[in-house]
């Protein structure tokens, strides 16, 4: 936060703190601490620069207030009057949907922008909210300032991929970046004074800022002097990250990614314009956590020779020491990390991953733990085992389900107390903040449109036939993929039109299950995006019940993208 306010000019500074697995930790905060479900990082961050935000007249939108953003405007005015910076502190209300779900743990609803909007309009200096998508802590402030309505659809899409762009910081600025490994040949370059891009260390990747105009558009950059780097290259990636189609749905607009175009405006800076925005789907996101049951594992260790042997032995050891009281769901993984002829001891072991699932904690509990411990001494030569297992730890399930836009009331709550009703997407609305007011413009009707599927766009025809080499598919293509709940999307681009050319007809779907076996079952849909020279896969149920549920050994599928990249391919001479 320091950084972003003594670095160079701001107007507004957001920060997004929340994920699905975060409302799941925040869900169990509240269960001990009904007044706690916000993220207290938040303010601890406030309180060494809150006053100098207010010196430099730089706003704050955050989404922290996650289960109780009403319980951290509270807390902000507390901290504000303590250290006596005066202030005004807003937030939005009206995403938690609990009540509506018995069960759950946390059912929030994901809110727009025009919440934040009423909240600046009036005069606030800090805004917190609940459940808003990410995009939202960028078109609120943008429909603000600008004063953009519900209709102004390619304006609110082009500030949609701005937040997009924004929400993950670094990840805009060269960190998590498939080809890191060019920029630090550039840095070598640039300590050598043969000369490069501008940038900085990619160490210490800087966060990224989005210069936005009145019509939509607008260009990522990053503070000068901070570290890493942006170009086409970095805002692709995070443009693909947990997208699917090219339509990207959310509560204030829809916004066609296929329009997307990307330029390189000078050193770190990537104008993004030609987005076109299309009116909302007539229903809203909820994010729906439970407690799934309780779950346990236990790795052991396999060295030396006879892995697969030894692998037999123990599961079948352990499956009779459980029969009495199975576990409802058990999984086994034969992690092969080991190496013929070894020059140490951990590089000549596999990994025996048991992981159990069950309603009751007992089962995965002392049972699980009993029966390991007491193999000790009876099983494979060279037995044991990373760590023993504990009593069982409880786990958390996501679901998104869908609601009318009606059904939420989506509230701005205003820093001089006013309580003001934002209109749902789908009818009429009346702000009650004043007739003088300018948000009273937002109030009227805003058309929504159910989602369908875009049609397939032209592919460029295929490169002539030629000399190919077997290599990875990572050496001319990047690759960024991450969760949504159960899901996992993997974005793949390329950066010359000669290489779309070759990946629009080689990755198809089949090839990508033949490169992912563990997608084999699966349902995969490919989404071609030529603008960016992209392919992004959806890849249906590989997360199992989401990441908190640990379904697989990369839960929230982050380095899916960069296996795929790891994968060899006959690929065409002239583009090695």
């Amino acid at each position: 936060m320091r950084e972003m306010l003594t670095g160079g000019e701001l107007d507004v500074l957001t920060g997004d703190y929340l994920a699905e697995l975060t409302m799941l930790i925040l869900g169990r905060d509240r269960l001990k601490d009904p007044g706690a479900g916000y993220a207290r990082t938040f303010l601890r961050q406030l309180e060494e620069c809150l006053g100098l935000a207010h010196e430099r007249g730089v706003r704050i939108v955050a989404n922290a207030g996650g289960l109780n953003p009403a319980g951290l405007a509270d807390a902000v005015r507390q901290l504000a009057d303590r250290l006596g910076v005066a202030v005004r502190v807003a937030h939005v209300e009206g995403d938690d949907l609990t009540a509506a779900h018995p069960g759950s743990l946390a059912a929030h609803a994901y809110l727009g922008g025009f919440g934040i909007a009423a909240c600046l309009r009036a005069g606030a200096d800090i805004v917190v909210t609940g459940r808003v998508t990410d995009a939202a802590l960028v078109t609120g402030p943008a429909a603000a300032h600008f004063g953009w309505g519900p209709g102004d659809h390619d304006r609110l899409a082009g500030a949609v991929v701005a937040g997009h762009v924004l929400e993950c910081g670094a990840q805009a600025t060269g960190g998590n970046y498939a080809f890191f490994h060019e920029f630090r040949e550039f840095q070598e370059f640039q300590r050598r004074g043969a000369g490069a891009r501008g940038g900085g260390d990619l160490r210490r990747p800087g966060f990224p800022l989005a210069e936005l105009h009145e019509d939509g558009t607008c260009v990522i950059t990053k503070h000068p002097g901070t570290g890493g780097f942006v170009d086409v290259g970095t805002v692709t990636a995070q443009l693909l990250y947990e997208t699917a189609g090219a339509r990207y749905a959310g509560p204030d607009v829809t916004a066609r990614l296929d329009t997307v175009r990307l330029t390189q405006d000078g050193p770190d800076r990537v104008r993004v314009e030609g987005v076109r925005g299309e009116a909302p789907p007539p229903t809203l996101k909820v994010g729906v956590n439970r407690l799934g049951g309780f779950r346990n594992e236990v790795a052991f260790v396999l060295t030396g020779l006879d892995i697969e042997a030894k692998a037999a032995l123990v599961r079948e050891q352990m499956t009779d020491a459980l029969a009495k009281s199975p576990p409802a769901d058990v999984r086994w993984d034969l992690v092969r990390t080991d190496r013929p002829d070894a020059p140490t001891e951990e590089t000549a072991s596999a990994l025996l991953r048991l992981v159990v699932r069950d309603r009751d904690q007992e089962t995965v509990g002392r049972a699980l733990s009993g029966a390991a411990v007491e193999l000790a001494l009876a099983s494979y030569p060279g037995f044991h085992v990373l760590a023993p297992p504990g009593k069982g730890s409880p786990y958390g399930v996501f679901e998104d389900v869908y609601v009318p836009h009606g059904a939420v009331d989506h509230v701005a709550v205003l820093h001089d107390g006013r309580r003001v009703s934002v209109p749902s997407a789908h009818g009429t609305g009346a702000h009650n903040i004043g007739a003088h007011d300018t948000a009273a413009h937002n109030t009227g009707v805003c058309d929504t449109a159910v989602l369908d599927e875009v049609p397939e766009p032209p592919l460029p025809q295929p490169l002539p036939p030629g000399p190919t080499k077997r290599a990875p598919l990572g050496h001319i293509a990047g690759a960024r993929s991450g969760d949504k709940g159960g899901n996992a999307n993997v974005g793949v681009w390329v950066r010359t039109d000669e290489a779309w050319r070759w990946l629009a007809h080689e990755l198809t779907v089949d090839r990508f299950r033949q490169l992912i076996p563990e997608s084999r079952q699966l349902r995969v849909t490919r989404h071609p995006l030529p603008n960016l020279r992209a392919l992004n896969f959806v890849v249906e149920g590989i997360l199992g019940e989401g990441v908190a549920a640990q379904h697989r050994f990369d839960p929230q599928a982050k380095a899916l993208g960069e296996w795929l990249r790891s994968r060899h391919l006959d690929i065409p001479e002239t583009l090695l």
